[in-house]
């Protein structure tokens, strides 16, 4: 049964430290906004 426990603690401890990263993601990283413009090719409105 140790082993168990000590198994869900370190899942638990991962888990813990992903969501972590994703809050400090979140709140620190800035996004730049930007305009995108992207080619569509005459032969895909002729469908």
């Amino acid at each position: 049964m140790p082993s168990l426990f000590r198994f869900l603690f370190i899942v638990a401890l991962l888990a813990g430290l992903a969501y972590g990263a994703m809050i400090a993601l979140v709140t620190f990283v800035q996004p730049q906004p930007r305009e995108m413009t992207q080619t569509i090719p005459a032969s895909r409105f002729n469908k």
